[in-house]
């Protein structure tokens, strides 16, 4: 069977890197499949969970992002996220608070620079509860 190589970057880490049967992720415009030997694209995905179907165990990885550049080649798909948390690794304590904390500080925002940073981090930690909801029901 075909295999395409995912390597899934941040600032700080390699998160994952290896052959995998199949990619899904959040896409500027929606969900987006990869399969080997996929179209050439380079895109914006959103905050979400990448999900790999691993080529060696057929199990799937889990790793959500905040956002970041999807580039699509035949053989490799590489994702530069913003941040990037290994599924395992996600604490949903942290991010109910860190949720809280985005919600207060929309409500006390000063300017519209301070609403948009607030709702951008919403968004990611609303992003991101999903994805632990995602993961349990694994």
């Amino acid at each position: 069977m075909a295999t395409i190589h995912v390597d899934v970057v941040s600032a700080e880490e390699s998160i994952f890197s290896g052959e995998a049967k199949f990619v899904a992720l959040p896409g500027e415009m929606g969900e987006l499949g990869i399969y080997p030997r996929h179209t050439p694209l380079i895109t914006r995905i959103k905050p979400g969970a990448v999900r790999i179907l691993r080529a060696d165990n057929g199990e799937e990885e889990f790793v959500f992002v905040a956002g970041g550049i999807l580039e699509v080649q035949p053989g490799t798909v590489t994702v530069l996220a913003d941040t990037a948390i290994r599924g395992h690794d996600l604490d949903e304590a942290k991010a109910n608070e860190a949720k809280k904390r985005a919600e207060e500080a929309m409500r006390n925002a000063k300017s519209d620079i301070d609403l948009a940073a607030a709702q951008s981090e919403f968004a990611a930690m609303a992003a991101q509860l999903a994805a632990i909801q995602k993961l349990r029901k694994k």
